[in-house]
C-alpha cells in the first residue's frame, strides 16, 4: 500500500492510495472462506458449495466491503499521524472511483480531498477587550414600574374618550370606497390629531386628512397592508365604536403577588428594590453574554485562523445531500465559519492549559438551566425536589447528545474565565440605553 499527500494550498489537500492485490487478497479469500461455511445454495448442502461458485456470487461484493474496511481503516490511521487536524471528514474523488473495474482490475488507486489547518497561534499579550455592566439607574426603574402598573391594570370602556385611550372603529376613504375596521392607540398620533378624538363617545365620526398622518405610519398606526394604504387618500373618517382604557394598578399586596409571587413582597419600599434587582440580574445577563461575544471576536481576529472555505462548503452540501442546496450553504457559511473557528480556539486553549469539563459541572450547569426555565413560569420553587429527575431526563435526551452539548458548554465557560485572567479586559460600565447602541453596531 502506498499513501501520499499533495498538498494543494495551505488548508487543502488530496491523498492518495494505492492498493496492490497483497493488501486485501488474504482478508477477501478469509471472507469468502467464511460465506463458503456458511452459504445455502439451491442443489448443494449447507456449507458445501464449491468456492469457483461463492466466488461467482459474492466475490465482487466481499472485495468491495474489504477494500472500503481497508481504506477507511487506513485512510484514519494516516491522518492521526499527521501534524495538521483535519477539518469536516475527507472527500473521495468521484470521477475516479467510478472508473473502477472489480471484476478485473487487480490494483487500485483511490484518491480523496482533505481540508485542514496546521495549528493556532494566539498571543493572549496582545489581546484587549471590554468587559460590560449595565447600570440600572432611577430613570430605568421609573420605566419599569410604570410599565407594570400599566400591563397589571384593569380595562375599562368609558362613555368619553381621553388622550391616552385606544378608540376601536371604522376607518373609511369615500374617494375610494375603503372601509376597515382598525383601532387607534392616541398616545402613536401627533397632538393636533389627538385632540379630535378627545373628548368624543361612541358612534362619532371623525374627519381628517390624509396628511394628518404620514403614509409611512399607516402601517404601524392602522395596521394596514401596502394594498389598503394605496386606497387612503383626501378626506378620511373615523367611526367610534368602542373606547377602552387602561387604568394603573395600585401598588397593593395584590399587585405584588401578581408580579413576583405569593406575599415574596409585602411593601412597596420592597417592590422597588426587588423590581432593581430583577432588571440588574437580567441586564447582567445581556451585558456578560454581549462581553463574551466580544471576547470571542478579539480571539478570533488574534488566532488568524484560515479555513479551507471551498473544501467547507464542498463537505457542508456533500455531507447534508439532499436536505440543503449551495446558495443555502452560502448564505449559511458566514455563521458556521464563525462557530467553527471559535470552536477551534476553544479546543486548543483547553488542551494546551488541560482544562476539561468535570461529571459535576456538567450536572449543576444543567440544574441551573432547568431552574431559570421553571423560574420564568413561576414553578421555580416547587420544581426543585424533582430537579434529580428533570436533569437526568435532559442529559440523556436525544440519544445522549444533551449531554455533549452540555459538556461542551461547560468546556467553554471555564475557557472563557482561563482567557479573561491572561488578556487585558477593561470594565466599563454603561446605561441601558449606551448598550442599546453597542448592539446596533
Amino acid at each position: 500500500m502506498e499513501i501520499t499527500l499533495d498538498k494543494h494550498s495551505v488548508n487543502q489537500a488530496s491523498i492518495k492510495i494505492k492498493l496492490s492485490e497483497a493488501d486485501y487478497q488474504t482478508k477477501v479469500e478469509a471472507k469468502l472462506k467464511d460465506y463458503a461455511k456458511k452459504a445455502s445454495i439451491k442443489g448443494f448442502r449447507p456449507g458445501k458449495a464449491p468456492m469457483s461458485m461463492v466466488k461467482s456470487m459474492h466475490g465482487t461484493s466481499v472485495l468491495v466491503e474489504e477494500i472500503n474496511n481497508i481504506l477507511g481503516e487506513s485512510l484514519n490511521n494516516y491522518l492521526k499521524e499527521q501534524p495538521f487536524k483535519i477539518l469536516g471528514n475527507p472527500l473521495p474523488v468521484a470521477s475516479q472511483q467510478d472508473k473502477v473495474e472489480w471484476k478485473t482490475q487487480k490494483e487500485f488507486d483511490f484518491e480523496y480531498k482533505i481540508g485542514f489547518i496546521e495549528g493556532i497561534q494566539l498571543l493572549f499579550d496582545n489581546i484587549k477587550a471590554t468587559n460590560y455592566s449595565i447600570t440600572v439607574d432611577q430613570k430605568l426603574i421609573d420605566e419599569t414600574l410604570e410599565n407594570l402598573v400599566s400591563q397589571y391594570g384593569n380595562s375599562t370602556n368609558p362613555d368619553v374618550s381621553e388622550s391616552t385611550d385606544t378608540i376601536y372603529g371604522d376607518l373609511m376613504c369615500e374617494a375610494s370606497g375603503f372601509r376597515k375596521s382598525v383601532s387607534l392607540d392616541l398616545d402613536k398620533i401627533t397632538e393636533k390629531l389627538r385632540a379630535k378624538f378627545t373628548g368624543i363617545g361612541k358612534n362619532v365620526i371623525v374627519e381628517f386628512e390624509d396628511e394628518d398622518i404620514k403614509k409611512d405610519q399607516l402601517e404601524e398606526i392602522f395596521g394596514l397592508d401596502s394594498e389598503e394604504i394605496d386606497q387612503i387618500s383626501g378626506v378620511l373618517a373615523f367611526e367610534v365604536t368602542n373606547i377602552t382604557r387602561a387604568e394603573k394598578a395600585e401598588m397593593n399586596q395584590e399587585f405584588f403577588d401578581k408580579v413576583f409571587g405569593q406575599d415574596l413582597v409585602s411593601t412597596k419600599e420592597e417592590f422597588i428594590a426587588k423590581v432593581k434587582e430583577t432588571l440588574q440580574s437580567n441586564y447582567n445577563h445581556e451585558s456578560k453574554a454581549f462581553s463574551v461575544e466580544e471576547i470571542k471576536k478579539e480571539l478570533i481576529t488574534n488566532a488568524n485562523i484560515e479555513l479551507p472555505e471551498a473544501f467547507l462548503k464542498e463537505w457542508l452540501l456533500e455531507s447534508n445531500k439532499g436536505k440543503v442546496t449551495a446558495e443555502e450553504v452560502e448564505k449559511e457559511f458566514p455563521q458556521y465559519a464563525k462557530q467553527l473557528t471559535w470552536s477551534l480556539i476553544s479546543n486548543h486553549v483547553a488542551t494546551e492549559n488541560k482544562i476539561q469539563a468535570a461529571h459535576e459541572e456538567v450536572l449543576e450547569k444543567t440544574k441551573q438551566m432547568v431552574r431559570e426555565q421553571f423560574a420564568s413560569s413561576g414553578l421555580g420553587a416547587q420544581m426543585e425536589g424533582s430537579m434529580d429527575m428533570f436533569v437526568d431526563n435532559y442529559l440523556k435526551g436525544e440519544e445522549g447528545q444533551n449531554y455533549m452539548s452540555m459538556l461542551t458548554s461547560v468546556q467553554n465557560d471555564k475557557v472563557l474565565s482561563f482567557v479573561e485572567k491572561q488578556i487585558e479586559l477593561i470594565e466599563k460600565e454603561v446605561s441601558i440605553d449606551e448598550f442599546k447602541e453597542l448592539l446596533t453596531k
